[in-house]
């Protein structure tokens, strides 16, 4: 089946729909939130953080693939018109942009590169990334079955104290029996928490990223064994692919020179339509022009005269409070 760019953002959003959909026809009557209100042993406020850590990973993770897949295919377009020695990179910050450019690299050093292990190093954070978030499912699983022992534990100390308090003090019976139900409450509810959100939701969430990283994986290795793997050993086609780079490339330099001369001969012929203007001046104007030059030349010197003096004051000024400062009074002799 042939991958598309959009297909992991879309599964994760149909399946965080799906469950938000179950929640609300299912679960809103259960009470959780209130629960969560009067959780004394605050375990099920630890599953909410972690399965919102993991909600939000497995999203930033989906969105990345997404833009991995769509640079993927862009690359593919221009790798099929091209090669890989026509390529130029267009992100630096994607992984598949830094794949091609690593192949064309390693072509270009005469070298033949494991495009497979390279690809797998390439990818490597998002498969890391995805294994946490479902690490990340299976520790809320652990907390569940944590809070479940932590309510038994509640349920049974309850019902002690009610034991101990029946027939003399109905207070404290009470207070036992609304103990160890609440014990029991913390049990079922954290194992249905852990057991839902760990086990069921995030669980999901990291199979659909750990597929999209394997699309990307199998639509970026075909790119590289369809349209690059003539471009990894020498033969004739090969040449023509790089010596028609270097045709365009020429032709590009040609085009800038092109555009360079012609800025250049604009320039000279303004050049030249100054020399007539001046040329045609009449004899007064001339002698005007020149004045004018003069004086601009002599006031030139003047300021440049007055920038040598002000730089010798400064110096002569600098130079006393120096003095001043290394003037140490004689001290009178001794008695």
């Amino acid at each position: 089946m042939r991958h598309r760019p959009y297909r992991t953002l879309l599964l994760w959003t149909i399946w965080a729909l799906a469950a938000t959909a179950v929640y609300f026809g299912f679960y809103r009557d259960a009470g959780i939130w209130e629960f969560l209100e009067q959780d004394k042993t605050r375990i099920t406020w630890i599953i909410l953080a972690f399965f919102v850590f993991g909600l939000a990973a497995s999203l930033a993770l989906s969105i990345a693939l997404t833009k991995e897949s769509l640079m993927a295919r862009r690359i593919e377009r221009d790798v099929r018109e091209k090669g890989l020695i026509g390529f130029e990179i267009t992100s630096e910050g994607r992984a598949v942009a830094r794949y091609f450019q690593s192949l064309k690299m390693a072509m270009d050093s005469n070298s033949k590169p494991d495009a497979e292990a390279l690809l797998n190093v390439e990818l490597a954070v998002f498969q890391r990334m995805s294994r946490s978030i479902e690490v990340a499912g299976n520790l809320l699983i652990t907390l569940g079955l944590i809070g479940t022992v932590m309510g038994l534990t509640l349920t049974l100390t309850g019902l002690t104290g009610s034991l101990d308090a029946l027939g003399h003090d109905q207070e404290q019976l009470l207070a036992g029996l609304r103990k160890a139900m609440g014990g029991m409450g913390t049990a079922f509810y954290t194992t249905l928490l852990g057991a839902i959100l760990g086990g069921v939701l995030l669980r999901v969430f990291a199979q659909i990223t750990e597929q999209g990283v394997e699309g990307l994986f199998d639509r970026t290795m075909r790119i590289c064994l369809v349209y690059c793997s003539a471009d990894f050993k020498p033969s004739l086609e090969r040449d023509i692919r790089f010596l028609d780079a270097e045709m365009a490339s020429l032709g590009e330099r040609v085009k800038f020179l092109q555009s360079a001369f012609g800025a250049s001969r604009m320039a000279m012929e303004e050049f030249r339509q100054e020399v007539e203007n001046l040329r045609g001046l009449s004899q007064e104007e001339r002698t005007s022009l020149l004045e004018n030059i003069e004086m601009n030349r002599q006031a030139y010197m003047l300021m440049r005269q007055e920038a040598r003096l002000m730089r010798n004051l400064n110096r002569t000024f600098w130079q006393r409070c120096k003095d001043l400062l290394r003037f140490r009074p004689r001290r009178p002799p001794k008695e």
